[in-house]
C-alpha cells in the first residue's frame, strides 16, 4: 500500500481522465463512510450539506416568487 506522500508525488503525472476517476473513487469512499465531502475553493470551505441547504433556500425563494407572480397575473 502506498503512503499518502507517494500518492501525492504521482498525482501530477496523471491524465485529466485519471484524475476524474480518482476523484470519483475518493468521493465514493466518503459516501460509503457516510462522511461529508468538504469543498475548499476561493469562496471558502463548505460541505455537501451546506450546498444542499443553499440550493433549498434558492428553490424556496424561486417558488415564492413564482407564487407571487401567479397571484398578480390572476388579477
Amino acid at each position: 500500500m502506498s503512503t499518502v506522500s507517494e500518492i501525492e508525488a504521482c498525482l501530477g503525472s496523471l491524465s485529466d481522465e485519471d484524475l476524474i476517476r480518482l476523484d470519483r473513487a475518493v468521493r465514493q469512499i466518503y459516501r460509503q463512510r457516510h462522511d461529508q465531502l468538504i469543498y475548499d475553493d476561493s469562496y471558502g470551505r463548505y460541505s455537501e450539506s451546506d450546498i444542499t441547504a443553499s440550493a433549498e433556500t434558492a428553490f424556496l425563494e424561486y417558488d415564492r416568487e413564482e407564487a407571487e407572480r401567479a397571484k398578480r397575473e390572476k388579477r
